[in-house]
């Protein structure tokens, strides 16, 4: 028997508007709580010298600079870190040389200074070719 003949039966629905709410909420607070940095930083590839080496010429004067900041010119160690000493020491490693060629073989944890120094060096006497040593790379 159905006494409920005239009454229509209510269709079961899902209410939205909360999980909507829910779900803006929830967006609102991962845009708030995440941090946008943006990476400011220099990206320096560095050079690689694949070229054949160089016959030694009789008017280069190597200079190395170990990763201590000692500095030999012509495997000879120089007395002292100053300018001043650099300079005599590649004067006399000159001696009448024609217009010499500086190599410099600067160690790779060689502090930045050191090199300036002897770049500075040979400017003092009044040499003008400086190159610098590089590695083969490994493959």
């Amino acid at each position: 028997m159905n006494f409920r003949r005239g009454i229509a039966r209510d269709e079961p629905e899902i209410n939205l508007i909360p999980m909507i709410d829910v779900l803006l909420v929830i967006l609102i607070f991962l845009m708030i709580t995440t941090t946008y940095s943006k990476f400011s930083g220099l990206e320096i590839n560095l050079p690689t010298a694949d070229a054949q080496a160089q016959k030694e010429q009789p008017n280069e004067i190597n200079v190395a600079v170990t990763a201590g900041g000692d500095v030999l010119v012509n495997k000879l160690p120089v007395a002292g870190h100053d300018v001043e000493a650099i300079a005599q020491a590649l004067k006399h490693a000159g001696g009448e040389a024609k217009d010499p060629v500086i190599i410099i073989n600067a160690d790779a944890k060689a502090t930045h200074q050191s090199v300036i120094d002897v770049m500075q060096a040979s400017q003092q006497s009044g040499y003008v070719h400086i190159s610098f040593a590089t590695q083969q790379p490994q493959h």
